[in-house]
């Protein structure tokens, strides 16, 4: 038997316009089992959600957002015992904002393997009544997909007007296309590549080392130690983070300021201010996401390439997808960079789907899909309000 639980009722809130107001998140349960791309059967699995707007009686406006590496089902709004709990997409998302939950009923999913209450490393392992731990396996796009499409049965979605994601959640909605082109009206992919170079593959690899040689890693069992492998994943975040922000950002923000008035201390404190900020995100980092959950989910970012198995031929990878698209990059982003969104946008009119493209000038580097840039929220309104529900 499956359940899913409904939300718990909202406590009033004074809300800014445009807010979605206190939200709850909502539980899945499935009991079926489920087959990974690894080969690896999960007995069941629980996925943690939210929704915002309505859904309605047609089932033809709802949306699913698809987040990224570090994101969550939290896509808007806030928890009610924790006004400062912004989703993570609250500049997106909202009645009146470029995905507007007057017309659209939008739904965020935290992935399988995730920290926030999805079936994950941190859960319990029925066969030994402990922790995953390393013994949860590594899963890819294409499975978080097939249980997002699990989901979408439950919600009674059988067709998404849009599906939208940047970075790794660009990733998921270019996958919905092919893998389920008949339940994909229109996909939004921002921020994101038909598959990580090698360049990206390597930055992913440092921040797992940094991780696995942690001594608190303990194998991926820590949680039976007590400890949280801080050291190694307070440096996976700096790392990371280096990458999501342009060089530009970084000297218009930082610079060479220092934090002691310029006075060098001959020593290896946090000095320039730059330093102060990454092991700031980095110490963050460590007190809300689990190590383990990094680790599989820079593995799914490795692992996904559409073409593998049509020969490294992308136009034949995306051929089966139906969906008009919006893809959009950002000039300064040197992860995921305008060049790698336009491979996808000549395979897709290649095979002669509709598609449009913009190539948003914002000098956040990949972190730009995160915020508010007029322009770019102007072209995600502009699409959005074109189409039907």
């Amino acid at each position: 038997m499956s359940t899913t639980t409904p939300p718990t009722p909202a406590a009033p809130a004074a809300t800014a316009p445009g807010s979605v107001g206190v939200v709850a998140p909502q539980k899945a349960v499935f009991d079926a089992p489920i087959t990974l791309s690894s080969g690896v059967t999960l007995p069941g699995f629980e996925l943690v959600y939210e929704t915002y707007g309505t859904l309605n009686a047609t089932a033809s406006n709802a949306v699913l957002v698809c987040h990224a590496l570090s994101g969550s089902h939290h896509v808007a709004g806030v928890y009610a015992d924790d006004p400062k709990s912004l989703g993570w997409w609250d500049n997106l998302v909202g009645p009146g904002k470029p995905l507007d939950t007057d017309k659209f009923f939008v739904v965020g999913v935290n992935n399988l393997g995730g920290c926030y209450g999805s079936t994950g490393p941190m859960s319990i392992n029925p066969a030994t009544g402990k922790p995953y731990g390393a013994d949860f396996p590594v899963v890819t796009v294409e499975d978080w997909v097939e249980a997002q499409a699990l989901l979408a049965d439950r919600l009674g979605v059988r067709t998404w007007a849009v599906i939208v994601g940047g970075s790794l959640g660009g990733m998921q909605a270019l996958h919905w296309t092919v893998a389920h082109p008949e339940r994909v009206r229109h996909a939004l992919v921002i921020a994101s590549a038909p598959q990580l170079s090698a360049q990206n593959i390597a930055f992913n690899e440092v921040a797992r080392q940094a991780i696995l040689t942690d001594p608190d890693f303990h194998g991926g069992h820590y949680y039976e130690h007590g400890v949280v492998p801080v050291r190694g994943l307070r440096l996976a975040r700096m790392v990371g983070h280096i990458t999501y922000l342009s060089d530009d950002q970084m000297g218009e923000k930082f610079g060479r300021e220092m934090k002691n008035g310029g006075e060098l201390g001959y020593n290896y404190d946090a000095e320039f201010q730059i330093e102060s900020y990454l092991r700031y995100q980095g110490d963050k980092f460590t007190r809300y996401f689990d190590a383990n959950t990094y680790l599989i989910t820079t593995k799914a970012l490795d692992y996904f390439d559409p073409a593998r198995n049509c020969g490294g031929d992308l136009r034949a990878a995306l051929a089966p997808a139906k969906a008009g698209f919006l893809v959009v990059s950002f000039t300064t982003d040197w992860r995921f960079s305008p060049e790698r969104s336009r491979e996808i946008v000549y395979a897709l009119v290649h095979n002669d789907r509709d598609v449009t493209y913009a190539e948003v000038e914002c000098n956040f580097g990949h972190d730009s899909f995160l915020l508010d840039d007029p322009q770019y929220h102007d072209v995600v309104r502009a699409y959005l309000d074109n189409i039907a529900v």
